[in-house]
């Protein structure tokens, strides 16, 4: 979690907002207690709502926990693609359990991660990673909630096996990062696309141009707290009050007015994860 600089000031409320992908877990929350006081100081500032998300075994049984303790949460779970080498039986079997509960209300996160392979010891090789995906998407399918995936430069691959594996009703790209081409294709394919703080960065020039050919109805906003502050707080922590920052910064890149901008994607939140 980034600690070198101060945490941002609440910004200006601006409702209603969901986040849709954040880590409660690793913003420190622990029990209800401190999950409440992380939700209630997003709340001040129009964030009612909040989808936590897990990447191994410990986080996807404290998302389930939090979604049961405060009813401003709600929880996905899923491993991780660099975690899919640990996807045995056994913590299929858990992940399956929790992805049941109806406070889950999405698989995720997970997709295909080509960057750390090679870089990250004990990382999830290529093929392990597809393996992994293929099951979740199955998972997805079976259970009948949404897909939430994380990409990095795997924008081909990824396509590819949604394609091949036959795509869930619903395909959230979390934290979408990628270009206009990738953008127009996941478009077309009716994916769903969720935009972190990475979209209020300067010079994320290609996914300026992104953010602008995506419909309001397929538009998702996010924190992915405690990861990716928006700017002008880049190297402080995050959290989902600072949501607003982010959107704010879209909906400029988008020449729309932010309160339309915020009614629209918690419409779309609350049609995809049924909330």
């Amino acid at each position: 979690m980034p600690k070198d600089r101060p945490a941002p000031d609440l910004p200006a409320p601006l409702a209603p907002l969901v986040d849709a992908h954040t880590h409660l877990d690793s913003c420190g929350a622990r029990d209800a207690a401190t999950v409440a006081e992380i939700v209630d100081r997003a709340e001040q500032v129009g964030v009612g709502r909040v989808v936590t998300v897990a990447d191994d075994i410990a986080a996807a049984r404290f998302a389930v926990d939090a979604a049961h303790w405060d009813q401003r949460v709600f929880a996905a779970v899923a491993i991780h693609p660099t975690r899919a080498n640990a996807l045995d039986d056994a913590t299929k079997a858990e992940i399956e359990r929790l992805a049941a509960d109806p406070r889950t209300v999405a698989v995720g996160e997970t997709g295909l991660d080509y960057y750390w392979p090679g870089k990250l010891e004990g990382c999830a090789g290529i093929e392990e990673q597809v393996e992994g995906f293929r099951w979740h998407i199955d998972l997805a399918k079976r259970l009948r909630k949404p897909l939430m995936i994380h990409n990095r430069e795997a924008d081909h691959d990824l396509l590819t096996v949604l394609l091949d594996e036959g795509a869930p009703e619903t395909v959230i790209f979390h934290c979408f990062s990628s270009d206009a081409t990738m953008a127009l294709a996941c478009v077309e394919a009716g994916y769903v696309l969720s935009f972190s703080g990475t979209v209020s960065f300067r010079n994320a020039r290609e996914l300026h141009e992104a953010a602008k050919l995506v419909p309001d109805d397929q538009l998702l906003v996010e924190t992915d707290a405690p990861y990716l502050t928006p700017h002008p707080f880049r190297g402080a922590p995050n959290e989902p009050y600072c949501l607003p920052y982010t959107v704010r910064s879209l909906a400029e890149t988008r020449g729309q007015d932010p309160f339309e901008l915020a009614a629209a994607a918690t419409a779309n939140a609350e049609r995809v994860y049924r909330l």
